[in-house]
């Protein structure tokens, strides 16, 4: 049984991916949020447990973390720092396998677009996930929607992002955490960005 921790589980992707992870998977989730009433519809699944804090927690994060297999997280706010926090936290409690959201435009991969510093704390947090040494996977999806519809394609670091003026569906990066989570070596050092393609 796979133990998932998703920190900053209210978020929009991280709703769908927790929808999508119930019903495509076995594993329990721990969602970790700072106001645990948002997720309260989700209390009575024997598969969830829902705990309150702030990501910037170290102990918090820690105490959550223990017993978990993968991190899933799904940030806003000061990120560098939730990052750091994390990170401390998965060495403390030997948790690995990180999963983190960012966004795509961190490594200036849009063709024509210059890097903007609107992104400095996606760019920061996600150099200091992948210094970190541990198993993980940055994913950076374009502008989102809330559409049902899977259909995405993944460019790797290093080359140009594709479609980046074209939304892609929370659905379809949820999908990609689902498969991160459910095919074992999937994704490991490596950062995706997520752009819309045709079903």
């Amino acid at each position: 049984m796979t133990r998932i921790l998703i920190i900053g589980a209210a978020g929009q992707i991280a709703r769908v991916a927790t929808r999508q992870l119930l019903e495509r998977s076995d594993a329990d989730l721990t969602l970790f949020l700072r106001r645990a009433h948002r997720l309260a519809h989700l209390a009575e699944n024997p598969r969830v447990t829902i705990v309150e804090g702030d990501a910037t927690d170290q102990d918090a994060l820690a105490g959550a973390m223990a017993g978990q297999d993968i991190v899933y997280a799904n940030l806003s706010g000061d990120m560098p720092r939730q990052a750091e926090a994390i990170l401390g936290a998965m060495e403390k409690e030997g948790v690995r396998r990180l999963i983190f959201i960012s966004s795509m435009g961190i490594y200036g991969e849009i063709p024509g677009e210059p890097y903007r510093r609107i992104l400095d704390p996606y760019r920061d947090s996600a150099a200091i996930v992948e210094a970190s040494g541990l198993d993980t996977t940055v994913i950076r999806p374009a502008w989102l929607t809330d559409e049902s519809t899977i259909a995405y394609g993944t460019t790797r670091k290093g080359e140009p992002f594709t479609n980046a003026q074209e939304t892609v569906s929370r659905a379809s990066v949820a999908d990609l955490i689902v498969r991160l989570v459910t095919e074992p070596g999937f994704g490991i050092g490596e950062s995706f960005g997520v752009h819309h393609a045709n079903a």
